[in-house]
């Protein structure tokens, strides 16, 4: 029953944010800035142009150069211990993609049934209460894009929390330790289809004996 209630809420916030998301206006990419009709002033007078070509010349000359987010997985000896971090977790694929098992590599596989330690953060948006919770989305960080349509699915784990056990919400980062597991099933939207084609809202769990 608990498991249903939690499924419910997490369902629910995924909705508001496609929702959200739906509604933000469009602009039309191929829309020319320099063909559209200039502003005018009450007085009849055309609106001064902002001179912009300076920065648009200046930015294409120095394009931005995107930042590599570098991958730092545990040691083996760290592994051995059961400390992960997210990158553990990480596999290839395209985000809102439809989830197969086949996808997860062999060091990912061999976790499950593990008991781990995983640092990360309580996603509040998913919470019913803020004491005594037994349930919980644990994200790589605190930004909601870890979570939901958008996000990576290896980017988030269900935490259950054994019975008797019970945490509370926090806005730090926090160590949750655990079994952890692979659950292809229990985490699929209804018929297998979300939004955006998604198939999983997630497929990892950990069964959370503390948090701290």
């Amino acid at each position: 029953m608990r498991l249903l209630r939690f499924a419910l809420i997490v369902y629910s916030v995924l909705l508001v944010v496609v929702s959200q998301a739906a509604s933000l206006p469009l602009t039309d990419p191929q829309q020319d800035p320099k063909t559209t009709s200039p502003k005018t002033s009450d007085a009849g007078e055309v609106a001064a142009k902002p001179q912009t070509d300076g920065v648009a010349q200046a930015t294409s000359e120095n394009p931005v150069s995107k930042t590599k987010v570098e991958v730092r997985k545990s040691s083996d000896s760290a592994r051995a211990k059961g400390d992960i971090n997210f990158d553990d977790l990480s596999f290839k694929i395209e985000k809102d993609a439809k989830f197969k098992p086949a996808l997860l590599t062999d060091d990912i596989k061999k976790l499950d049934g593990v008991k781990v330690k995983l640092r990360g953060y309580i996603l509040p948006s998913t919470l019913f209460k803020e004491t005594n919770i037994d349930q919980f989305v644990l994200v790589r960080d605190n930004q909601e894009c870890c979570f939901g349509p958008g996000a990576a699915l290896f980017d988030c784990v269900i935490v259950e929390m054994v019975p008797g056990k019970t945490t509370d919400f926090v806005t730090r980062p926090v160590t949750v330790e655990g079994k952890f597991k692979i659950d292809t099933e229990k985490y699929k939207y209804p018929n297998g289809v979300g939004p955006r084609g998604a198939s999983h809202f997630a497929i990892f769990k950990i069964d959370g004996v503390k948090v701290k």
